[in-house]
């Protein structure tokens, strides 16, 4: 499962990059939508962020 979550993690990341490079092409500001479409994609990866930790912690041997 880490893999899948990397491999989801890297998709997104690279997503919110195209649109954020995408609205740097224009002058002015960007439209809301754009903007808060790049504000849903960061909570998206801190979401997956942390269920990847969690996964991590579950699978890390626990000291004696």
């Amino acid at each position: 499962m880490p893999d899948k979550l990397d491999a989801l993690l890297e998709r997104l990341k690279a997503h919110q990059r195209a649109l954020i490079l995408a609205m740097a092409e224009h002058d002015g500001l960007p439209a809301q939508s754009a903007i808060r479409q790049v504000a849903e994609l960061e909570n998206v990866i801190a979401a997956v962020e942390a269920v990847a930790a969690e996964e991590a912690e579950q699978t890390r041997p626990t000291p004696r």
